[in-house]
């Protein structure tokens, strides 16, 4: 509609007197350079509407289950967080009708607000799931959003699976058009891909048609949100809680006729190449069920340092490792993982989750990496503090991005090595359906009685079965 209409270059803008010939050929080059199919907007919108849970298979709708309560798990895991406390107290003045929950709490505010919070809550211990390939932790932005609609309104369980599902591929597939540019320019995919999911998913709840879809999609792509400059902040989890609130925004006002541009995602100066320098539109055709390439964390931090704590969790129990017999720890990484986990010495647990230092270093001290391994104390821990300083990174792009080598210098001259190709957790060596479930009880421990959690993993596990799939936060929140 507007495709190339729009393009002006920053010549033209910086220099008035520019001839008419000039302005004329300078937006045809620059759109030569980035022109796109003019449909990919309509065509994820037709694909999001036509989508249904009959068509689904079998494996794709239990992969929806596992995403469902690991979610639910790391919400109520992240819900007594001094980042969530901070959030409710600021804005608890402004919420509306009590409407829906939030997990592990008693407030009970709107359900715009209730996205946002949870999806705060669910991200804030870097716990949740993730989808290698773009980084994405694609149900942080579309499960508060579902999870707070199906409270208001009358949702199935049939219809939140789909919802969920969609709204996950939606995402995913954009993440994957514009990786690892987007994300090298310092965007946070989470939220600024993440929006799309959380749209999707609650167009499809509201029975939006393929028009109002697009506008939903486009009312996405005007709300990007999430910089990498955030991590190790509290920030860093508002923005999966701000794309869930705002793709549910989104899919409201489309509903009502609230109208955007129909080509949001191609336009010359749409999401695609305005948030990215490099661009694979043939991603958002889909390629296999991207839920299906979700995963599962069962360290409290950033992916990219998994393959290191994993090895050396394995070498500490292997070689029977303390801290006060090691020289130094010598820990080869792709590049990327120096680029997002620099952190030498990180103050706070939420920094120490953007540190391979502390990564590498609590792992061989505790033998574990779960959420108290990244709490303030666990991070000024002294052992621990001490062995960070005896890490070294070592970045080659010769390494793969979920691989790691780990080698130890002992005092005695020792030096125990180790490879770790996959590390736990990664889709090629996933967490099983009794880890997702462990890890849930380990999470929700003095937040939920041990009666609401053992309800709540039976309704993830048979949500499809449900008449009203809002009975899951109902039972995550206290009176």
């Amino acid at each position: 509609m507007r495709n190339a209409g729009l393009a002006v270059t920053a010549a033209a803008i910086s220099n008035p007197l520019a001839t008419t010939q000039t302005q004329a050929q300078a937006p045809k080059a620059a759109l030569k350079e980035t022109e796109l199919p003019n449909d990919l907007t309509r065509k994820l919108a037709r694909f999001i509407i036509s989508a249904r849970f009959a068509d689904m298979p079998e494996a794709v709708r239990h992969e929806a289950k596992r995403t469902l309560l690991n979610w639910v798990g790391c919400a109520l895991g992240g819900s007594q967080h001094e980042t969530v406390t901070n959030a409710v107290a600021a804005l608890s003045t402004f919420f509306g009708a009590r409407q829906a929950t939030l997990f592990g709490r008693p407030e009970r505010p709107d359900v715009l607000h209730a996205a946002l919070l949870n999806g705060i809550s669910s991200h804030v211990l870097d716990f949740d799931d993730t989808h290698a390939q773009t980084t994405i932790h694609p149900a942080a932005p579309v499960a508060p959003a579902i999870l707070a609609l199906a409270e208001y309104q009358q949702v199935s369980g049939r219809d939140f699976i789909e919802a969920l599902v969609v709204g996950i591929e939606a995402e995913c597939r954009i993440g994957k058009a514009v990786v690892p540019a987007h994300y090298d320019s310092g965007w946070h995919i989470t939220g600024t891909a993440g929006v799309f999911g959380s749209a999707a998913a609650v167009g499809k709840l509201l029975g939006l048609n393929e028009q109002q879809m697009c506008w939903a999609l486009g009312l996405a792509a005007a709300q990007p949100v999430g910089l990498i400059e955030m991590f190790g902040s509290m920030a860093k989890s508002f923005h999966p809680g701000r794309a869930a609130q705002n793709g549910l925004a989104a899919a409201h006002l489309a509903a009502k006729g609230f109208t955007a541009s129909e080509h949001a995602l191609e336009a010359h100066f749409g999401w695609l190449n305005v948030l990215s320098t490099e661009r694979n539109s043939a991603a958002l055709e889909g390629e296999g069920w991207e839920i299906l390439k979700n995963s599962y964390k069962p360290f409290a931090c950033g992916l990219v340092v998994h393959p290191v704590i994993d090895g050396c969790i394995k070498l500490r129990n292997g070689s029977q490792l303390t801290a006060d017999t090691i020289e130094r720890v010598e820990v080869v990484v792709h590049p990327r993982v120096m680029q997002i986990t620099a952190i030498k010495e990180p103050k706070t647990g939420l920094e120490g989750k953007f540190s391979v230092y502390h990564a590498a270093a609590v792992a061989i001290v505790e033998g574990a990496a779960g959420e108290r391994q990244f709490s303030d104390e666990a991070v000024r821990a002294p052992a621990t503090a001490a062995l960070r300083r005896r890490v070294f990174p070592i970045p080659d792009p010769a390494i793969g991005k979920d691989q790691a080598r780990i080698t130890v210098l002992l005092k005695n001259g020792e030096r125990p090595t180790i490879f770790v190709e996959h590390a736990v957790g990664s889709v090629e060596n996933p967490m099983s359906d009794r880890m997702i479930e462990d890890k849930f009880h380990g999470l929700t421990e003095g937040v939920l009685s041990q009666h609401q959690a053992r309800s709540i993993v039976d309704l993830c596990w048979r949500v499809d079965e449900l008449a009203d799939s809002g009975e899951i936060a109902r039972t995550g929140g206290k009176s």
